[in-house]
């Protein structure tokens, strides 16, 4: 059962969390998300359930031969809260709905901002990526000016808003690259493996692949068991 599943949330980057606020299947069915892409594949003959072995074989057949609509029968919706750095990327990803927070409304705290554990070198073999690290003393200090900036931005915001300036436009004088916003977010299960298969790759940015390692791991693998498991070899091994 999936019921453990709700209302999880973990932690991701210094301040980031995802946590899973609705799943389709819905545990109290009774039905798991796996049986649930079976039915669906099965509807097509009026047919259901067969088994556990009859079952995993068919979904394993559905997953290596794309047949991938019964895959879209199961959703997950989760409230994210990432840097804008990580959303940027996140909303590439058209197939998924959205529901993000908006400045307009609420106030950004002073602590709001991403602070990385450690400054990326920039990658000699490819222009979008990053590889390495800077040296431990340059690391240190290049974090304790990002602090400055935050803090200078924080305090100009404040100090508009304190004049009397609107939300929408005392939100310019913070970093935009870093600060965190919190959204709901929803996907069904074949364009959520999409997403997996892209952003938990090597050269997915750091930002967002640690988004998609903890859907994978905390979330997807143990609502899904089978498909997760037929995800392993024909999806992600394949992809290598």
């Amino acid at each position: 059962m999936t019921d453990h599943l709700l209302g999880k949330r973990v932690d991701v980057l210094d301040k980031g969390w995802i946590e899973l606020i609705d799943l389709l299947p819905h545990p109290a069915t009774g039905i798991s998300g796996d049986l649930a892409i079976v039915n669906a594949a099965r509807v097509s003959f009026m047919g259901e359930s067969k088994g556990d072995e009859k079952d995993k074989k068919l979904l394993f057949y559905l997953l290596r031969n794309a047949h991938t609509s019964p895959f879209e029968m199961v959703e997950f919706k989760f409230r994210v809260r990432a840097p804008l750095v990580t959303w940027w990327q996140w909303v590439r990803h058209r197939t998924w709905n959205f529901n993000a927070q908006s400045g307009r409304y609420t106030p950004f705290e002073e602590n709001d901002f991403y602070i990385p554990d450690v400054w990326r070198k920039q990658a000699a073999s490819n222009k979008q990526a990053s590889e390495g690290q800077v040296e431990p003393e340059v690391n240190a200090a290049l974090t304790d000016k990002l602090k400055e900036h935050y803090n200078e931005g924080h305090r100009l915001y404040e100090e508009a808003l304190q004049a009397g300036v609107s939300k929408e436009m005392a939100r310019l004088f913070l970093p935009g690259f870093s600060v965190y916003y919190t959204w709901v977010a929803k996907v069904d299960a074949h364009n959520l493996m999409q997403f997996l298969r892209l952003r938990m790759a090597s050269d997915a940015q750091y930002e967002i692949r640690v988004y998609a390692q903890a859907i994978y791991e905390s979330f997807f693998k143990p609502a899904l068991p089978w498909t997760a498991e037929a995800f392993d070899l024909y999806g992600l091994k394949k992809a290598e």
